[in-house]
């Protein structure tokens, strides 16, 4: 039996990021595993992993399709996947993740007697700096050798270690997490670890390193171990999806700004009626309302959006850069585009500099606090106000002006598209995309288009409420546990949450995905005919009571009616009757 930790994580923070953790978990019994899975959602850490968890676990599996900090797994073999796999065929992820997992070697049986020095440090320089010195001391004397360990913490250096207790040393130990200069220790056996790791089990850590310490070389020693690091770095980043995640990232941290600007925004609507932002009604409830929602939260959204783009690529020093990159792109009218357009800059740019860019080791630690923030939005504000902007800004308006004069078969075929995008992987990167799309497009600050928004979510809502009807009238076709589900599935629908179907799909993807897409699709397509618009991002059903959220509500209802008997009709002529599966 393997112990196992994990972490799943979507844009939402919703359904995709709960159904991974039970896909993972389920598997992992069903294999005869011990997992334990943390969530990290919109509300927050569930389940956090605790450090005894990580020491003890024999692979951590990371299923997000977001950007996951990775630092505590240092010293563990990691397996990178997406929310999908793992929510579709846990199984097959845990088989994966184990195999990827180096096999546990038994290190030699170290000599009795060895002289050891050690250095410890952390980013804070108090507890783990100590503790991390206490773990190491008792390992080392457990098993009979002599230990010295300097400590390097917020208040300087101490037990420092002579220069004739680093000559008389066997080996060197360095558990730390900052940057510790190795140049006094060349031509000594080295070996370097995390503070963690010292203090879960000095003992196995000090066996560890009797075991696999190498001879350093003073500044190459140092430059290999960097070496080391940046290949590890870009093996992780070899293992995520790439472009896809980097976006998603950005969305997920724009999503509640969004959501939180777009439901003022509606309640302004309600309280002071379609035309609140008027000067005549500056100072009322509705108007200060509306100025939260739109002129604050809203006019945010490009910024962080750009910002959390550039720290999924970059790290923190992307995040300034990306920021003012997507404030640039709001304030030349280049809008949702112009923040992707700058986050995807900003995070290359100043990832390249870091990367490339040699600095004496007196400098380095400015380099992520002055050096990567000025050079990028240097270097991304110049390239949005005299390359990029304009360009994009006009590709905007093109679209704007696209959008607002599509009628007829244009606006039915958009709205077809929208809906099946919406359908075809239920939160997924194709129903994301299409979500983005059509957020982008109400937030813009000159020129809102609310059409694309009441396509998507009414398509949405559509998968699993034809799902919880079908289950009901046709039940020889779910199996009891699809049935005694279809009330929490109507419940997810109605909510918006698409991700309700997935457990369904997973069953029998090849017919139960084209009968959502078929549904979906339906529904698109008589919202964007029949001019209907939203003016909220989210909220399902909860919000179409609010005045003015929705324009043309009953032919907007029709559209989610139409599509989920289309759904529930197509799903009938499709899925098979399970007595009927049996047989064949």
């Amino acid at each position: 039996m393997a112990k196992i930790v994990a972490v799943t994580a979507c844009p939402t923070g919703i359904a995709h990021t709960i159904m991974a953790a039970e896909g993972l978990e389920q598997a992992a019994k069903t294999l005869g595993h011990d997992i334990q899975v943390e969530t990290q959602g919109s509300v927050g850490t569930r389940n956090t992993l605790s450090d005894d968890a990580i020491a003890a676990a024999a692979v951590v599996i990371i299923a997000a399709d977001t950007r996951v900090d990775t630092a505590r797994f240092a010293d563990k073999p990691i397996y990178e996947t997406a929310t999908e796999p793992a929510i579709r065929d846990g199984v097959t992820v845990i088989k994966a993740a184990l195999a990827s997992a180096p096999a546990p070697t038994a290190a030699p049986a170290p000599a009795a007697g060895l002289k050891i020095v050690g250095i410890t440090s952390c980013p804070t320089g108090i507890a783990h700096t100590f503790m991390a010195a206490e773990g190491l001391e008792q390992g080392a004397k457990s098993q009979g050798h002599t230990v010295k360990v300097e400590t390097q913490g917020s208040v300087g250096a101490k037990n420092t270690l002579t220069a004739e207790d680093i000559a008389a040393a066997d080996l060197v130990i360095i558990a730390a997490d900052t940057q510790v200069d190795k140049t006094r220790f060349a031509g000594k056996r080295l070996y370097e670890t995390s503070t963690k790791a010292a203090i879960h089990d000095g003992a196995e850590m000090v066996r560890k390193a009797i075991a696999e310490a190498k001879v350093a070389g003073g500044a190459a020693g140092g430059e290999s171990y960097d070496d080391k690091v940046k290949q590890a770095k870009a093996q992780q980043a070899a293992a995520r999806p790439g472009v896809y995640k980097h976006l998603m990232t950005g969305v997920s941290y724009m999503l509640p700004f969004v959501v939180a600007g777009g439901l003022l925004i509606a309640i302004s609507f309600a309280i002071g009626g379609i035309n609140v932002f008027d000067d005549a009604n500056k100072g009322t409830l509705g108007w200060t309302l509306f100025q939260i929602g739109a002129k604050s939260g809203f006019a945010l959204m490009v910024p962080i959006l750009a910002g959390f783009i550039a720290y999924s690529i970059a790290d923190r020093p992307g995040i300034a850069p990306g920021m003012i990159g997507g404030m640039i792109a709001s304030a030349i009218g280049s809008g949702f585009l112009g923040g992707i357009a700058a986050g995807f800059l900003a995070g290359y740019i100043v990832k390249f500099i870091s990367d490339n860019l040699p600095l004496p080791r007196t400098l380095v630690g400015l380099k992520p606090v002055l050096i990567l923030p000025l050079l990028g939005t240097t270097i991304v504000g110049l390239l949005m106000y005299y390359v990029v902007g304009e360009p994009v800004a006009a590709a905007l308006a093109t679209i704007t002006g696209w959008l607002k004069g599509m009628q007829g078969a244009n606006a039915a075929f958009l709205g077809l598209l929208l809906g099946a995008m919406m359908a075809f992987d239920m939160g997924g990167p194709v129903n994301k995309s299409a979500y983005a799309f059509a957020t982008g497009l109400i937030t813009s600050q000159t020129d809102p288009i609310y059409g694309p928004m009441a396509a998507v979510m009414a398509a949405g809502m559509v998968p699993p409420l034809g799902l919880a009807l079908a289950a009901v009238l046709f039940k020889n076709r779910f199996s009891l546990d699809e049935r005694e589900a279809a009330g929490a599935t109507a419940a997810l629908g109605i909510s918006f949450i698409t991700e309700g179907a997935i457990p369904y799909a997973a069953k029998d993807p090849l017919r139960v995905i084209p009968a959502l897409m078929i549904g979906s699709a339906v529904t698109g397509a008589i919202a964007m005919v029949a001019g209907c618009e939203l003016r909220v991002p989210h909220g399902g059903a909860f919000v179409l009571p609010i005045p003015n959220a929705v324009t043309n509500l009953g032919p907007y209802l029709v559209a989610i009616v139409v599509g989920t008997l289309v759904t529930t009709a197509a799903l009938f002529f499709l899925k098979r009757p399970l007595e009927a599966k049996a047989k064949a």
